[in-house]
């Protein structure tokens, strides 16, 4: 199941005129009966709409005050998340005639056409308000508090994430909490402006509407709206042509293939760091500690200590955050088994939270070996988001291979290894012409759509840019990488073989050597040649220019060596 609750508005989408029709309950009851969560989400004051809508207990959460507080219907429990405005607020603000002025625990709410004099209030009391509008409502609240906010605290209440969310709503003051959700919806009576911004819009206005998402999403999980879902797509790199390769971050097994020392690991970790920084959750098996140092991941295990199934558990369920599972404690004969113990509680954990949304496999040729026992992929769903990376794709368990949609193959033997996964499958590869990969470089293919195999610029991880960024501030490059500084008659050779020296070097040399460089354009062609880095050569290029209009020697050097500071000497 990809969508684990709903969240939807109250006043014009679950309610049409300020009432729920009996049949639009009913789909709720049905879609909660599913084991999905209901959240309802509204600007109404706590007491405003339990007086209009006693059913509130059907919801597992409630976040009214447009997000400002967030209640649990079943234990009365309530946490707010912004601070009341000043009393004295409120008195200026009706002494300027703003009425009716409604007040809950946090927000202050009127009507146009008074926010104006709401406006010069704020300003006049030097807070950091903001005023957020609804159908010609007018709220105030503290800066940050909205349905976004209040959402994110609710689904972090029940354990959930933003990415199995469907949320629907039809005004402007909803435009936060769709943008949070993994899909957008708007009601047929939505503003024109909400549905261009939603990923789909229903047939049936109001709570009609929210009965016909709620009978989809049980009937379907939706599952027919994910192609347009394209904005959650996670670049992995560029086609030949510059156009972006995405992976649908819902979508079936990845395999990654090829020799050793081909790429892999890098690939791998682009994706990886696509998946954090789009707050996906991922588990890595990772059996030579290559995943060591991803962001914001809890890693596990290490060469002496072997990992514990219900602690990858614990920390995946309760922190949300990413793990590595680091198998070089466990003996290599073992590892196969731990992963397939492991798995089926990998599988239950997402079947009842919604992730991992990935779990990838190092040497999966390892751990799924084709003759090592019965596949664990049997349970519906297991193969969705399961990255697999070997050296060896015919040796896997071919249960397991018919799962992939998605080869990339690096290395030289690129064109092999997609035969070898091709054959391990009954399968003919489409015909596609010779390629010549060069490092950075991969085969991809996607074999559950027509068309024959591409060749991939791929997309450096962070990290790798980082050791980058590391070899060129601090490191040894090359001889033939080194910058000379000989002066304008040639006299001197003094030699950078990295960025900290050649402004350890810069600082020391004569304005005349200085400036001839700079006027020659030989700092800028170094960082371009030789640094690789192109946003610091067009900015040390404007310097240059500048040069030969009279700024002066010391300017210039200080305005290089910020450029460079700026770049390297930070944390890395």
């Amino acid at each position: 199941m990809r969508y684990h609750a709903l969240a939807t508005d109250y006043d014009g989408t679950l309610a049409h005129h300020g009432a729920v029709s009996a049949a639009t309950l009913e789909a709720m009851r049905r879609l909660k009966a599913s084991g999905r969560k209901l959240i309802l989400v509204t600007g109404r004051i706590l007491e405003d709409l339990l007086a209009v809508f006693p059913e509130t207990d059907l919801f597992d959460c409630l976040v009214v005050e447009n997000g400002a507080v967030v209640v649990r219907p079943g234990t009365g429990e309530e946490r707010i998340l912004g601070t009341p405005p000043p009393e004295a607020f409120a008195t200026a603000l009706r002494e300027r005639g703003v009425t009716p002025l409604g007040r809950g625990k946090v927000i202050l709410a009127t009507w146009e056409p008074h926010e104006e004099a709401v406006l010069e209030t704020i300003r006049e009391f030097g807070l950091e308000y903001q005023v957020i509008f609804n159908k010609g409502a007018v709220m105030i609240l503290p800066g940050g508090v909205n349905k976004a906010a209040g959402l994110s605290q609710a689904l972090q209440e029940l354990g959930l994430s933003r990415h199995n969310l469907v949320a629907v709503g039809d005004a402007e003051n909803d435009n936060a909490m769709l943008d949070a959700a993994e899909c957008a919806v708007a009601v047929a009576n939505a503003l024109p402006r909400l549905k261009e911004r939603a990923d789909l819009t229903t047939i049936g206005k109001s709570g009609e509407g929210v009965t016909e998402l709620a009978n989809r999403l049980i009937a379907t999980d939706l599952e027919e709206w994910a192609p347009r879902l394209e904005r959650h797509g996670i670049i992995l790199g560029h086609r030949e042509d510059g156009s972006a390769v995405r992976v649908d971050p819902y979508s079936r097994g990845i395999l990654l293939a090829g020799s050793s020392g081909g790429g892999k690991t890098t690939l791998a970790s682009a994706f990886l760091e696509g998946l954090h920084d789009a707050g996906y959750q991922f588990c890595v098996f990772d059996p030579e500690g290559d995943y060591q140092g991803l962001e914001d991941a809890v890693e596990l295990g290490d060469a002496k200590y072997a990992p514990n199934r219900s602690e990858v558990i614990r920390v995946l369920e309760r922190s949300g955050r990413n793990v590595v599972v680091s198998t070089l404690g466990i003996p290599f004969s073992d590892r196969p088994d731990f992963f397939q113990a492991l798995f089926p509680e990998l599988l239950a954990l997402r079947a009842r939270k919604g992730r991992p949304h990935w779990i990838m496999a190092d040497e999966a040729h390892h751990l799924l070996p084709s003759l090592h026992g019965a596949s664990p992929f049997n349970p519906p769903g297991a193969s969705r988001g399961l990255f697999l990376v070997t050296v060896e794709p015919d040796h896997i368990n071919r249960a397991v291979l018919e799962q992939i949609d998605w080869l990339f193959a690096l290395g030289r033997d690129a064109g092999d290894v997609l035969e070898r996964y091709a054959r391990a499958l009954g399968q003919t590869l489409p015909d596609s012409p010779p390629f010549s990969l060069q490092p950075g470089e991969a085969l991809a293919w996607r074999r559950d759509l027509p068309g024959p195999p591409f060749k991939l610029r791929c997309l450096p991880p962070r990290r790798e840019q980082r050791r980058h960024m590391r070899k060129y501030s601090q490191g040894e490059l090359g001889p033939d990488k080194h910058f000379h500084f000989r002066g304008p008659e040639g006299k001197l050779n003094l030699r950078a073989q990295n960025l900290m020296i050649f402004l350890q070097l810069a600082e020391g040399v004569d304005e005349a050597t200085w400036l001839h460089h700079l006027r020659a354009g030989d700092y800028s062609r170094w960082f371009r040649d030789s640094i690789k880095d192109e946003d610091l050569a067009e900015a040390t290029a404007r310097i240059e220019a500048a040069a030969l209009e009279g700024i002066s020697p010391s300017e210039s050097l200080a305005a290089v060596r910020d450029l460079i500071e700026e770049r390297y000497t930070g944390p890395i």
